[in-house]
């Protein structure tokens, strides 16, 4: 089983900010699915952006979607209150 998620303004840009398969689902084409699902869900939408680790890129690659620069701010401190 998995998951996907976006946050939307409906209009002009997505975000996807998490994509998840439990690890005895890898392998089984079900990201490729969800992901189509999502990308097929904001055809409608200008822009459509997500950030993932390098040795995931080319299977964003494979759905069309291309690299781009961009900035990130993490703040591990919070996850020590958790």
């Amino acid at each position: 089983m998995g998951f996907i998620i976006a946050i939307s303004n409906g209009i002009i840009s997505a975000y996807i900010p998490l994509l998840e398969v439990l690890p005895s689902y890898r392998g089984s084409g079900l990201a490729k699915r969800l992901t189509k699902l999502m990308l097929d869900s904001l055809a409608h939408v200008h822009m459509i952006d997500l950030l993932c680790d390098k040795d995931i890129m080319l299977f964003y690659e494979k759905l069309n979607m291309k690299a781009a620069n961009g900035m990130t701010f993490r703040n591990y401190n919070i996850l020590k209150t958790l």
